[in-house]
């Protein structure tokens, strides 16, 4: 491989006189540096380290954002199988079950023996695809361990009983509906 120096005499631009000074100011600056013990900073080089270490961070970002959303997409996805793969029947839709997603209420229809699982806690509403799907509540709990905001609806059963309550004694009849 042809050196610069000799690239630069070919071209014309220095000649031997010029390339022998230049010779000797460098071994003259390392003789100096090796007596002084102080290592002379090549500033291109610390630049050429900088941009490396630089681009190497960007790649670092990039590749952790491509990571963030390829996870996203994944989540999505197994949400979206386990909706399809457990979802439950609304039935006829003869009574309208309202439910609030955020700051609206929002209505389905479904029939008295859904609205009793639902009720009871036993099925729940998630949102899927600017829709309303009814799963079991076991489904509900692994769908919320991956994307609670896809949740929309899961009622507690509540078997608790308040021992301060003055109706504790009335029996609410079995054909009551609000």
């Amino acid at each position: 491989m042809v050196s610069l120096q000799e690239q630069l005499m070919k071209a014309g631009l220095v000649d031997k006189k010029k390339v022998k000074v230049a010779n000797q100011e460098k071994s003259k600056q390392q003789k100096i540096d090796r007596r002084t013990g102080v290592q002379s900073v090549n500033e291109t080089r610390e630049a050429a380290l900088e941009a490396q270490r630089q681009q190497a961070e960007r790649a670092r970002e990039l590749n952790a954002q491509r990571d963030a959303a390829a996870a996203q997409k994944a989540v999505a996805a197994q949400i979206a199988q386990m909706v399809q793969q457990n979802r439950q029947p609304k039935g006829n839709g003869d009574i309208a079950y309202n439910f609030t997603l955020g700051t609206k209420i929002e209505r389905i229809h479904v029939s008295e023996k859904v609205r009793g699982h639902l009720v009871a806690g036993r099925l729940a509403i998630v949102a899927q695809q600017g829709g309303f799907e009814l799963v079991p509540k076991v489904i509900a709990d692994k769908i919320a361990e991956r994307a609670p905001e896809s949740v929309v609806r899961v009622n507690k059963a509540s078997t608790e009983v308040d021992a301060d309550d003055p109706y504790a004694d009335f029996k609410i009849p079995d054909d009551f509906t609000w």
